[in-house]
């Protein structure tokens, strides 16, 4: 089965950084879509970033973040990472990364999605 782990979540004053990293336990070729997502106490699982796995690793990003976290295809195959800058307290939250064999990354919801990490948390302090 194939199971994503996150790491790099942590404590941080705003206006600071974090890397948060994820990598899969098995490599599977169908994966065409990595993302990584978010959730904050009692709001709903909400999307910040996807890129897809092949060639052309076309990005997408949430309007609430453009500009501040990059998502990219880390050193491996299944591998993902989100650098997060200038973090915001309404940044604050569990994140999560997720994989899907489908296509039309940027179109995909939290739904699309099959498989998941145990998530990583976020902490921004004012």
């Amino acid at each position: 089965q194939v199971q994503f782990m996150e790491s790099g979540g942590g404590s941080v004053q705003a206006g600071g950084s974090l890397r948060l990293s994820c990598a899969s336990n098995i490599y599977t070729s169908s994966t065409k879509c990595m993302g990584w997502f978010r959730q904050a106490p009692g709001r709903e699982r909400e999307k910040v970033a996807s890129i897809y796995t092949t060639t052309t690793a076309t990005t997408y990003y949430a309007d609430s973040v453009k500009g501040r976290f990059t998502i990219s295809r880390g050193n491996v195959q299944n591998a993902v990472e989100l650098a997060m800058n200038n973090l915001k307290p309404e940044d604050s939250g569990m994140y999560y990364c997720a994989a899907t064999s489908l296509s039309q990354c940027a179109s995909l919801r939290t739904g699309d999605f099959e498989h998941w990490g145990q998530g990583t948390q976020v902490t921004v302090s004012s």
